[in-house]
């Protein structure tokens, strides 16, 4: 009797651990044939930092038109994260992996080979901010976990719009007008604003919780600071992030 209770525990920890994972069937991604899809960008996505300074081309081969370039740095010296979202092998079976790059303009994917990304690294949260309602929501496994108001860009330095992700963290010291926590995206704004880097679009407290909900930044997405701490908290880096 004990040993079919292990067996049968054991059966239930097999099933459980697949039940969790994507099925292959899942994977299979729309694009050049045999490309598998790495992320969904709402259950599961796999992000990694680059190892080589690589050129980004617009098709799976070194032929086609080169649209970027890899970095190692974000332009606040955080190892920079891009968001894996399939892989496909060509002719010469060499891996390439079509990523999102972070710059501008925005929302441009891109194809590097495998050798120029460190190892992969996987998240199940999602953040979405909803321009309409003024609200940030975050997301884990597909369920809610997170909900608070916020403030956004003002019509004429409007956030922008799209699918991003959270590059990077930080503790803001000195800067009150930033709250206590900050969180660098992939988002650049179209109009001049106050965050460091020349445009990068954070999520950061304020100093001025007055203002939220309401449309008072200049691109930046603001939150009371006990709101961005617990959200910060939960957030991992390499989250996707929509912005609609």
């Amino acid at each position: 009797m004990r040993l079919k209770a292990l067996a049968a525990a054991s059966l239930a920890v097999i099933v459980a651990i697949t039940a969790s994972a994507p099925s292959h069937a899942s994977l299979r991604a729309a694009g050049p044939p045999g490309q598998i899809q790495l992320s969904n960008e709402t259950t599961f996505t796999r992000w990694a930092n680059a190892v080589a300074r690589g050129r980004a081309y617009s098709a799976p081969s070194t032929k086609a038109r080169r649209v970027g370039r890899l970095r190692f740095r974000t332009e606040d010296g955080f190892p920079e994260v891009y968001i894996v979202l399939s892989s496909v092998q060509d002719a010469r079976r060499r891996t390439w992996i079509r990523v999102r790059l972070p710059q501008r303009p925005n929302n441009v994917t891109a194809w590097v080979v495998r050798s120029a990304l460190a190892d992969f690294h996987l998240v199940h949260t999602k953040l979405v901010v909803n321009r309409r309602t003024l609200r940030v929501t975050l997301y884990d496994q597909g369920h809610r976990v997170f909900q608070a108001r916020v403030g956004v860009g003002k019509p004429s330095t409007p956030t922008p719009a799209g699918k991003f992700w959270i590059r990077e963290k930080f503790r803001v010291a000195g800067s009150p007008l930033y709250g206590t926590r900050a969180m660098g995206t992939a988002a650049y704004s179209s109009k001049l604003t106050d965050w460091p880097g020349g445009g990068v679009v954070g999520l950061h407290g304020t100093s001025e919780p007055g203002l939220i909900p309401g449309r008072p930044s200049h691109g930046c997405v603001r939150m009371r600071n006990r709101d961005i701490e617990r959200l910060y908290a939960l957030t991992p880096v390499g989250t996707p992030l929509l912005i609609k």
